[in-house]
């Protein structure tokens, strides 16, 4: 090869490594084009960028010297391929973000050499076309390796699922269900989960056994869906089929812990839920955690509505907290629970209501039951309140 193609190619490298649009347009494109990338969160964005970065510079290098990947740069191919393998990320998405990176490259090549030399053309799809080839291949590879490594640790392949359910690396139902299928397991759907943690606790990080232990205490044996718990600092995550919810606030109690329990979101959306039960746990006040109780939905979403920062619609979150009683055929509960939240206890409400008092409290009663809400506890009271002023 002559001197001066390898110079002009020099001059087209240094431009473009010097200028950060360049990986802008691949991150841009790649997120753009391919639909598990589009749905990565701002936290996982800085580690494309990288990666774009460090595959540009090598690309470039390659090019411009006539060289081949090295050792080094296998092994690094490899350490993204078993990162994204555990992140859960399809093997077929992730070379597509390279075929995508790799257009990007080119159109930005010719944009900075329009009159490239027919030789240097021909060397850079040379070295794309075989750069494609060995990445693919050691890629594959090590994807391969990594899902028998998880698949032989059952238990920390799915901590590491509910870990990226939690920070929303999983936003569509096909992705979760492909990586659900590799791993040989079937999540809960309907689903609870339920964040814990201890009651007075100085707030140290929580231990993973103590997260595993609340698992295994709530878990129902022969169960056929994959159970699964992690931690997020002083708090433990359980994922947990959705009846589970109902032996949660006896779980909890047995160990002097409080906790908030989401079932009302869809396996995509089990962010959504984390953020939901973690900012309840920092936002309820202390007379709102009982013995042998938990938060819930209604729960959450109420202090959410308190907050200023309301996850859903106000006539949805009073659905949410008064249930059947908003039912036409319940008109006479929501008469009384009116008039007992008004008046301030049954008698005065039984004497606005032109009832008995037993009447009254009866009707009371009947309240707690559909809702499972007591009218008479102050907590439960007031989100009852908030329901009943907020519905349209």
């Amino acid at each position: 090869m002559t001197s001066q193609p390898v110079a002009a190619r020099e001059d087209v490298r240094q431009e473009m490594v010097a200028d950060p649009g360049v990986v802008a347009a691949i991150v841009s494109a790649v997120h753009e084009q391919v639909p598990v990338y589009a749905a990565l969160d701002d936290s996982r964005l800085p580690e494309v960028r990288a990666i774009a970065a460090w595959g540009l510079e090598r690309l470039l290098h390659l090019w411009v010297t006539d060289g081949a990947l090295e050792p080094s740069d296998l092994r690094r191919l490899r350490g993204i391929a078993a990162a994204r393998a555990a992140d859960g990320r399809p093997v077929q998405a992730v070379l597509r973000a390279y075929r995508v990176a790799a257009t990007v490259l080119t159109d930005e090549i010719a944009a900075r050499a329009p009159r490239l030399a027919a030789a240097d053309a021909f060397a850079l799809s040379r070295m794309l076309l075989t750069a494609l080839d060995t990445l693919s291949e050691e890629m594959t590879t090590a994807y391969a390796a990594t899902d028998e490594d998880l698949a032989a640790d059952r238990d920390r392949a799915l901590r590491l699922l509910l870990d990226d359910l939690i920070a929303g690396r999983h936003a569509s139902v096909g992705a979760l269900s492909d990586r659900s299928a590799r791993l040989g397991v079937q999540l809960p759907d309907p689903y609870c989960l339920l964040v814990a943690e201890p009651v007075g606790a100085e707030r140290p990080d929580m231990a993973l056994d103590a997260a595993t232990g609340l698992l295994e205490a709530l878990a129902v044996p022969g169960d056929e869906v994959a159970s699964s718990a992690t931690v997020r600092g002083s708090r433990a995550v359980v994922l947990l089929p959705g009846a589970a919810a109902a032996r949660a606030g006896a779980a909890l109690g047995a160990r002097s812990w409080r906790g908030c329990a989401i079932t009302g979101e869809s396996l995509d959306r089990v962010a959504v839920a984390h953020r939901l039960a973690a900012d309840a746990l920092d936002t309820a006040p202390a007379h709102a955690h009982r013995p042998g109780r938990v938060l819930t939905d209604a729960d959450a979403h109420v202090l959410a509505l308190l907050g200023g920062h309301p996850a859903a619609a106000p006539d949805h979150v009073a659905r949410l907290v008064l249930g059947p009683l908003t039912d036409p055929g319940q008109r006479h509960l929501m008469e009384a629970l009116t008039a007992y939240i008004d008046a301030g206890s049954a008698s005065a409400a039984a004497r606005v209501l032109h009832l008995h008092a037993q009447s009254l409290r009866y009707r009371l009663r009947r309240i707690h039951a559909l809702t499972s809400r007591d009218p008479r506890d102050p907590w439960q009271r007031l989100t009852l309140d908030i329901a009943r002023t907020i519905r349209p």
